[in-house]
Formats: C-alpha cells, sequence, structure tokens
C-alpha cells in the first residue's frame, strides 16, 4: 500500500517561487529559510544591513512558529482545543487573535457560497489529510455522506462578549453543530504573510518577499526592479509562467500536486468539495493575483472557491470573489485565465494553449 510523505513531497515538487535575476551587479538579498505550516518557507530581504535584516527576520519566523502551534489543526493547539469544545456542544473563551480570523474566515465563506469552508476539517480528516503522514486508502463512503449532510459550516460558530470577571478579553465561541470541525489550513498561510510584511515594517524594512509554501508577499521592489516570481507548473519542473510583482501584491496557489495520493489511477488531493465531500478532480491548479490590505490573507482562502468551482465555475467565483486577475489550470492542462492576468503574465512555453475569459 503506497504512503505518502506529503510535507517532503511538497518541497520536491512545489518550488513554486523561483527569484531571478537581471543581468548587471547587485548586492544579495539576505535570505532565509524554514519549515512551518507543513511546508517550506522563505524570506528575502533587499538593501538592508545583513544584522538588521537577520534581525527582522529571525522574528518573522518567530511569528511563524507561534501561528504554527495555536492553529494546528489536528495536535494540541488552541484550535484543537476550541474544536473539541464543539464536539461537546460547549462554549469556549478564544483570544482576540483567534475571535478576528474567526469572524474574517466566515465573512470570506460567505462571500464564496460557502466554497471556502473551513469547518469542514472533519471531511479532510475523514480523507487522511490530518497527519503527517497518510495512507493512500479511500474513505468510508457512509461516513463521508453522514458529514456531507451534517453541513458543517462557518455560520454555525456564534461568538459573544464573555461575562466571567476572569476573561482575558476574548468571546465566547460556539458551535450549534457538532460536526463543526476547524481547518485554517487554507487561511493561515495567507494571515502569516500579512502578520509577517507588517513585522518587517515594524522593523523599518521596506523591501521583501516573504513565500510561504507557494502563496507570496511582496514589499517594496528587488533594488531598481520589481520582485519577479515564478507560477509552478503543476506537472513539470519549473514555472509555467513568470510576472512581476508589485508593492503590496501577492499570489497564492492552489494545486491538486502539493498534498495528494493516487489511488486506482486517480488523483486524490486535500482540496475538499464541501458540497459532495470528495477531492476535487480535473482541476490541476488556480493561481490567483490580490492587492492592497489583506493581500496575503486574501490571496490564500479566495483561491480555493475558484479551484471548487472547476473550469466551468471559476470564473463567476473570481467575480464573487472579486478577482480580477485569476488563472486556472484545468485536467488537461488548458490554461483559463482573466484577461488581466494574462496581461501580467509571462509564459515560459509560448505555445501554452490559453483561454482568455
Amino acid at each position: 500500500m503506497l504512503v505518502v510523505h506529503w510535507g517532503l513531497r511538497f518541497v520536491i515538487l512545489s518550488a513554486v517561487i523561483s527569484l531571478t535575476a537581471c543581468g548587471g551587479k547587485e548586492p544579495p538579498a539576505y535570505q532565509e529559510q524554514g519549515y512551518v505550516f507543513g511546508t517550506l518557507v522563505e524570506v528575502s530581504v533587499y538593501g538592508e544591513d545583513g544584522a538588521r535584516a537577520r534581525k527582522a527576520v529571525t522574528q518573522v519566523m518567530q511569528e511563524f512558529q507561534r501561528l504554527h502551534d495555536l492553529l494546528h489543526a489536528w495536535k494540541p493547539s488552541a484550535l484543537s482545543d476550541l474544536n473539541a469544545a464543539f464536539a461537546k456542544g460547549e462554549s469556549r473563551e478564544v483570544a482576540p487573535e483567534i475571535t478576528a480570523m474567526l469572524k474574517d474566515a466566515a465573512q470570506l465563506s460567505a462571500q464564496s457560497d460557502g466554497l471556502f469552508n473551513p469547518a469542514i476539517g472533519g471531511l479532510v480528516k475523514l480523507w487522511g489529510f490530518h497527519a503527517d503522514e497518510y495512507k493512500a486508502v479511500l474513505p468510508d463512503e457512509k461516513q463521508v455522506a453522514v458529514l456531507v449532510a451534517a453541513h458543517p459550516q462557518m455560520s454555525d460558530i456564534t461568538l459573544s462578549p464573555n461575562p466571567s470577571p476572569t476573561s482575558v478579553g476574548g468571546e465566547l465561541a460556539r458551535s450549534s453543530n457538532k460536526a463543526v470541525l476547524l481547518d485554517l489550513g487554507g487561511y493561515a498561510k495567507g494571515y502569516a504573510l500579512d502578520r509577517a510584511a507588517e513585522l518587517l515594517k515594524q522593523q523599518g524594512i521596506h523591501n521583501a518577499l516573504i513565500n510561504i509554501g507557494g502563496n507570496v508577499l511582496a514589499l517594496g521592489t528587488h533594488g531598481e526592479r520589481a520582485w519577479r516570481v515564478g507560477i509552478q507548473h503543476p506537472r513539470k519542473p519549473g514555472p509555467i509562467a513568470t510576472l512581476e510583482l508589485h508593492d503590496g501584491e501577492a499570489i497564492g496557489t492552489s494545486g491538486d500536486y502539493q498534498r495528494y495520493f493516487e489511488f486506482g489511477g486517480k488523483r486524490y488531493c486535500h482540496l475538499i468539495d464541501p458540497r459532495n465531500g470528495r477531492p476535487v478532480q480535473d482541476v490541476q491548479a488556480v493561481t490567483i493575483l490580490t492587492h492592497g490590505t489583506h493581500a496575503g490573507t486574501l490571496s490564500d482562502a479566495s483561491s480555493k472557491p475558484l479551484f471548487i468551482s472547476g473550469s466551468a465555475g471559476w470564473r463567476n467565483a473570481a467575480q464573487r470573489m472579486n478577482l480580477a486577475e485569476a488563472l486556472l489550470i484545468e485536467g488537461d492542462g488548458t490554461v483559463h485565465l482573466t484577461a488581466a492576468m494574462q496581461k501580467r503574465l509571462e509564459f515560459t512555453d509560448k505555445k501554452t494553449v490559453q483561454k482568455i475569459e
């Protein structure tokens, strides 16, 4: 029986970002890598003293680890503690930071018509993706059907002031649906990008590129030019296209090549359609470009509804999520993209079949 070690596999298969240098001599960017959120993270700082850059990046890496520990879906964490309370029908006080995340995630879920749904952690777990190591086996169809029928959603969660005199300032969270199991894996990386940008700015760092497993946010420039990044080809080594990423922009990719297993000749990825409880098929990848406030968070959460909608519905999903620049690669390799996205991209293979929609 095939056993997939998904963390290592992601690093090997998905070098999503490639920094490219132009001609001429330029001072090298300070760069540091780590492994958090089950994926490779990388922070590059340009044009700063080495010691200053190192101090700032160290703080960012520590923040990544804090968020990883806070939001882990299947190991002891504040999130798993909250899930345990939901399963028992109990209330639990949550810190203001998590309260804000839940409210934001609920709003994004509503905007996506429920296709972005962090409440379906039970389905993600059932398919075997709540593990550092998982086996390529299919879940019991009856169990899948039970969870789909339970219809866990973010709107099942209510937040209210905590009247207790011992409260530390958080709100009380409760779920009216015991099937709700929060998994913020499709939100946390983007949130971490925004936190990293905030911390770097506080340290006086204004030119940096932050990459968390393919979700990337740019600050400032790489000298006299913009940061240039590559979008990983979902089936081949190297990028399918490159683009310049400007100050405050973020790019996010969801793909079936990141966490998946193969069974019976089919690929089953970790991106679950909440409507049928099954991994999405016939989509290889979705890439979106976001701007402005919370660009990092949006780059992570907003790509999921497009991926789940597939080639027939991705364009409508992009409109719901207010995304002008988006790209979808369907199962046969055909590239669908918006006109605005095409203007930003330079494809590595000029013969790539493109459908502007």
